[in-house]
């Protein structure tokens, strides 16, 4: 008999109209409002293993396209505009005066953003070929403008406010989503949870979560059943002003895309680098996450969004987001990586160039960053002192390429980067080491073969008490198949550890084991839903 009480319970669920509620239970697994229970949520495996990331900044504020050096050209309405739409007395105010007048509005700019050069099919190529296997594009900013038809955005500021109204009169999300994933990549969005300006957040914040924000991320959710969820703007409400941890239930119970979806931990003041899927730090050096899924998220240039003001030295180079890349993933992390297109529709060239020629590295040695995991250790420096690097949340300064290098008298520099696989470890050079490279505490198989992704042939190596010293000198700089850094893969006993609790396979969440939770799971979750009845 005691078999028999969950689906007894379902069959009540069912007789009481209230079908949907149990398709969650066909999972095994009922997520509660609370933290405890959503973290307790695994992480789909394909976002561990995906590692690096295509971010994309795009709105009407890529019409203008403009922002003082090193700042956000996206943050350009509040940057402008006072709070009762008078300009600023500042540089973003004198800009805006001398261009487009002293009564133009910047909801001037919808319909000037007409993205009639936007080719989603080319965008979702350019993709492909960086080596990126997601991306995540701004469905909604902070100035709440939707690229896709979000009539709660027509609503609440009594126009339309959305690129299938206005501007180009497409589903620009719809487009790309569709695009992107025949290319066989993972589609996600960013979604700011408030807006500046939204003339119901200004009267009355509560009933702009409940008539706005809840129906509007529920439906763009509904339509396009995003792998990945990059919440933001969540610092003004705490996550119970926000109801986001009863939204996030929703999310991981109800919704179409509940066993594939990945979330970040912007939900509510405070609960940043504390809660969700994985943390999340900007333009910086990434986290100590401490066992957590985490992700740094970057622009190529100084601004997220297109910025005309910016010259080509406010761009990384190639080699720097190569070692970027490298460097995250050695730590355990994902890389985010953003481009911000124009307000016509076009992906600027030099950030193209940057993505493609990542790309080309990854094509070489991504064995060495997909899939893999941290090593016990994730860098081995020469002798001297190590540059301090604080990681931090936002705008911590960080420059990997100061790091490495030809060591100078009394300066340490990264000689290698370490990732693995079971018994297989990655050591990645990124300057060349000369006619031999010693790496300390590394033990090969017995006769194991050490190669150098994409040169043929083994180099030749021998084992010196804890160490490896590997015979580079036959290896010529012709027979080198890629530039900025080069991958040795070295067979060795240790595995890594087993897939965590949140390392479980793509679509398939873990059952609940314990009838006696799920039944008292099933019952508080039917007892909420006769409550709001």
């Amino acid at each position: 008999m005691k078999n028999l009480r969950i689906p007894l319970l379902c069959l009540v669920i069912v007789l009481s109209g209230l079908l949907p509620a149990c398709s969650t239970f066909a999972t095994g697994r009922l997520y509660q409002a609370d933290w405890n229970s959503l973290d307790s949520r695994p992480t789909p495996a394909w976002f561990l293993n995906a590692k690096f990331g295509i971010f994309i900044t795009w709105g009407i504020y890529s019409v203008p396209a403009w922002g003082q050096e090193r700042t956000h050209s996206e943050w350009y309405w509040q940057r402008t505009f006072n709070d009762d739409g008078s300009l600023k007395d500042d540089e973003w105010g004198k800009f805006h005066r001398a261009n487009y007048g002293e009564n133009f509005n910047y909801s001037g700019f919808a319909p000037l953003f007409r993205c009639e050069l936007f080719e989603p099919d080319e965008w979702a190529d350019v993709f492909g070929r960086s080596g990126a296997k997601y991306v995540v594009l701004t469905a909604k900013h902070h100035d709440g403008f939707c690229l896709w038809q979000s009539k709660e955005a027509n609503k609440t500021w009594g126009r339309s406010w959305n690129s299938a109204d206005t501007g180009p009169r497409r589903d620009l999300l719809g487009d790309l989503t569709k695009a992107v994933r025949a290319k066989g990549l993972k589609m996600g969005f960013y979604y700011s949870l408030y807006e500046w300006f939204n003339p119901l957040w200004r009267v009355d914040r509560k009933r702009y979560v409940n008539e706005h924000m809840w129906p509007q991320f529920k439906d763009v959710v509904n339509r396009y059943q995003p792998a990945i969820v990059f919440s933001d703007g969540e610092g003004d409400l705490t996550d119970k002003e926000w109801r986001t941890p009863e939204l996030l239930a929703w999310l991981f119970n109800d919704s179409p895309c509940r066993n594939d979806v990945v979330i970040n931990d912007r939900w509510g003041k405070d609960v940043r680098y504390k809660h969700g899927g994985y943390c999340t730090s900007e333009y910086g050096a990434g986290l100590e996450a401490a066992g957590r899924p985490w992700e740094e998220n970057t622009g190529i240039s100084y601004s997220f969004g297109y910025n005309r003001n910016e010259s080509l030295s406010s761009y990384k180079t190639t080699r720097e987001l190569v070692l970027m890349l490298i460097d995250v993933v050695s730590r355990g992390g994902n890389l985010l990586i953003d481009v911000g297109p124009t307000g016509d529709g076009r992906i600027p060239m030099v950030a193209q160039s940057r993505l493609i020629e990542i790309g080309q590295w990854l094509a070489v040695n991504g064995e060495a960053i997909y899939g893999t995991r941290p090593w016990n250790q994730s860098h081995q420096w020469s002798e001297g002192v190590r540059p301090a690097q604080t990681p931090g949340q936002y705008k911590v300064g960080y420059n990997v390429v100061e790091s490495v290098g030809k060591p100078t008298e009394g300066k340490a520099v990264i000689e290698a980067f370490f990732t693995s696989k079971p018994e297989v470890l990655y050591a990645i050079v990124p300057s060349w080491p000369g006619r031999e490279l010693v790496l300390k505490s590394v033990t090969p198989k017995p006769q194991a073969s050490i190669t150098i992704l994409g040169v043929n042939g083994n180099i030749p190596y021998r084992v010196a008490g804890t160490n490896v010293v590997i015979d580079m000198s036959g290896v010529t700089p012709d027979m080198l198949p890629c530039q900025w850094a080069h991958t040795l893969k070295i067979p060795v006993e240790r595995e890594i550890p087993k897939p965590k609790a949140d390392e479980v396979k793509e679509g398939k969440p873990q059952e609940e084991k314990i009838e006696d939770k799920l039944e008292k799971a099933l019952i508080d979750r039917l007892g909420d839903i006769l409550k709001k009845k």
